[in-house]
């Protein structure tokens, strides 16, 4: 028995997730509905990853802004800040596109009696605000991804100014080391929690797979072909930002690969935060850019719900018989951006955005409540896009960095 645990410990993480993935897909076809009695499995995998994100988020960004100069730290949040926004259009603009060119809904009559009451959207004004938290408790304990990064990078702030004054220089170090063995424990516990990734993964794949049925995935099959066809459409495009920014894609994928299928199958971008922060560490990024600009993009840079929204409102246009104009695609890629701000990432959350930007430009709430239907297989692809546009960026933004180091030396 102990041969088999060492065997296991000791295995790849991305061979036993290949395997728990094609283990979970059999049990959840061959059991189908009963599959979901592992869900307390998916579920603790779940639980382990959230019980980790907030001192995974809150250490890093401490020790990252203690790492680096308060200049670079703004410069690389507005490098990260534009990357979100430009990448998340451009994603709007593949799944029109795709959707569009599919001629997506063309002489589909779907008859349905679904009813969707339109959830309230956070709206960027709300955003705007939550970013400084009037409780610290209560911001840590309804996991304000923001609230927590404002957090970290105040108190990092006041922790370097202390190391730095001539009063509390003793004390700002203390602390310092503090905050920074409080991060290796955190980072030891996570590698622990790896070794349970594998057994959750294979949980939810099963759950998943036997709840779905074939039956809905055949009946809109032609929206989750279009949906994929996008996805990968826009993965090309990280492609060709990677080899522009010289970083070798197969170094990229080899680290992103557990957070992108971690995602794929927990379809939260939050939940898999842990891992994407190990992935970036993996990667060798900065830890002051990465524990600012992942956690960020967790909460704001969604571009697989951006294109998701793009291929339903063609469809949805579609089907009622009023193809989108060329003003009304103008229409989604706007609100689609914005929207896709503010959104968590967390289950389900590519819905509100979609019945956001359907209420705006007048189409039928009745197909988004149709849409729900396959909401757990494109949000499973629309995840793991969310995460790999976050690595993607952060990778690119870490290359500029180190440019603009040299560069300084040189002029030095």
């Amino acid at each position: 028995m102990k041969k088999i645990w060492r065997g296991y410990v000791h295995a790849s993480l991305i061979l036993k997730i290949t395997i728990a993935l094609i283990l979970g897909i059999i049990v959840g076809l061959i059991f189908g509905k009963q599959a979901t009695a592992l869900a307390p499995f998916g579920d603790l995998l779940i639980h382990l990853l959230q019980f980790l994100i907030i001192p995974l988020v809150l250490f890093t960004l401490i020790v990252g802004v203690n790492q680096t100069k308060l200049g670079n730290l703004g410069r690389m949040g507005g490098k990260v800040f534009l990357y979100y926004v430009v990448t998340s259009a451009l994603a709007i603009v593949v799944g029109l596109s795709v959707a569009s060119l599919f001629h997506l809904g063309s002489g589909m009559d779907l008859k349905t009696n679904e009813k969707f009451n339109v959830p309230d959207n956070p709206g960027v004004v709300s955003v705007l605000l939550n970013i400084v938290p009037n409780n610290i408790i209560k911001a840590f304990s309804e996991l304000n991804l923001l609230g927590i990064i404002f957090t970290a990078i105040v108190f990092g702030i006041a922790i370097s100014y202390l190391r730095t004054s001539k009063e509390h220089t003793g004390l700002g170090k203390h602390l310092y080391k503090t905050v920074e063995a409080l991060n290796e424990a955190t980072l030891a516990i996570m590698k622990v929690i790896l070794q349970y990734v594998p057994i959750g993964i294979f949980a939810i794949v099963a759950k998943t797979v036997g709840g779905q049925g074939a039956d809905t995935l055949l009946s809109l099959g032609s929206v989750i072909i279009s949906l994929y066809v996008s996805l990968i459409v826009q993965v090309g495009f990280y492609m060709l930002f990677i080899l522009l920014a010289k970083v070798r894609p197969g170094k990229f994928f080899a680290h992103a690969r557990t957070p992108m299928i971690t995602a794929f199958v927990t379809q939260s971008s939050s939940g898999t935060l842990p891992l994407t922060l190990n992935a970036a560490k993996g990667l060798g990024l900065s830890k002051s850019l990465y524990g600012f600009s992942l956690p960020l993009g967790a909460t704001i840079n969604m571009d697989g719900a951006a294109i998701r929204i793009a291929v339903s409102a063609v469809f949805a246009a579609n089907i009622v018989g009023a193809p989108l104009s060329f003003t009304d695609m103008l229409e989604v890629v706007l609100v689609g951006t914005l929207a896709s701000i503010g959104t968590a990432g967390v289950p389900g959350a590519g819905i509100i955005m979609i019945a956001t930007v359907f209420a705006q430009i007048g189409l039928p709430m009745e197909i988004v409540g149709l849409l729900t239907a396959i909401d757990a297989i494109v949000g499973m692809g629309c995840t793991a896009l969310n995460v790999t546009g976050d690595l993607v960026g952060t990778t690119i933004i870490n290359k500029t960095e180190k440019h603009e180091e040299a560069s300084g030396l040189q002029k030095s």
